[in-house]
């Protein structure tokens, strides 16, 4: 891998490279490098191969600068025999920037009978769709797409796929679980940018997964946006190439100025 990673390393401390900046604020870090920074030390220093963690919820309420280490603290809440608890907090210049909540839980059979769920839907392998020209999709390179359906502010359906194209730690391959943690913020601007631009910044994020990807590629699909009183929610069902893999959902607060070309 070629491209600069997100955070280099010192010791206990993550350094941000110029990667990790955002779109609100250039001296910033994006909401994306946050949740997946978390999700890297939590599974680093709790995972197990015989849990998944079923629920990732990332509260995002500073802004980090990038010019600052980061230290990530954890704390093991419960340690059950079939469900694991986890509080994590991310911490820049000695002030606590975000938190995250995860549940791992064990896996095992599934319970007899059948259950309804909504079918798999019937996008495009991302190998069968042409690389987009824009350089503006995946934010000048941050990440790499394959739009499907639509396009961020379209109105109507929206369907995309997502891949990382760098690591998030310097030396280290992300993990499934980095992986789709890393671009489980996409849902903010796919599922909130409307025809005026994006309106809203995220404050959190909750990703829950029955199973974690096995393929690079995650896809996107819009389906939820409500709004009141500059309060809106959004959320995706999240893929793989072989099918469902879980959601991602978001609460998100109006801003005075909207981003009037968000990167799609």
């Amino acid at each position: 891998m070629t491209n600069q990673p997100f955070f280099t390393r010192d010791r206990d401390a993550f350094i941000p490279t110029t990667a990790a900046n955002g779109p609100w604020d250039p001296n910033s870090m994006h909401g994306r490098v946050v949740i997946g920074l978390l999700a890297f030390v939590i599974e680093a220093r709790h995972g197990a191969d015989d849990f998944v963690p079923a629920r990732l919820t990332v509260d995002m309420f500073r802004l980090p600068n990038i010019q600052t280490p980061v230290e990530v603290t954890t704390k093991l809440v419960r340690d059950g025999l079939r469900i694991k608890v986890i509080e994590a907090e991310f911490v820049s210049g000695g002030a606590s920037m975000a938190r995250a909540s995860c549940q791992l839980l064990r896996k095992t059979e599934n319970a007899p009978g059948n259950v309804w769920s909504p079918p798999n839907w019937d996008a495009p392998a991302p190998d069968a769709i042409a690389a987009p020209t824009d350089p503006r999709l995946g934010m000048n390179g941050k990440w790499t797409t394959r739009p499907i359906t639509g396009g961020m502010g379209s109105l109507g359906e929206r369907r995309l796929w997502m891949s990382e194209v760098r690591e998030l730690v310097e030396g280290v391959p992300m993990t499934p679980f980095v992986h789709v943690a890393t671009g489980a913020d996409f849902a903010s601007p796919f599922a909130n940018a409307g025809d005026q631009g994006l309106g809203y910044i995220n404050s959190d994020v909750t990703i829950y997964l029955h199973r974690l990807p096995v393929t690079r590629w995650i896809g996107f699909e819009v389906v939820n946006h409500h709004a009141t009183d500059g309060v809106a929610i959004g959320e995706c069902w999240l893929y793989d190439e072989k099918g469902p893999i879980g959601t991602s959902t978001v609460a998100a607060l109006a801003q005075r100025r909207p981003m009037a070309k968000p990167p799609p």
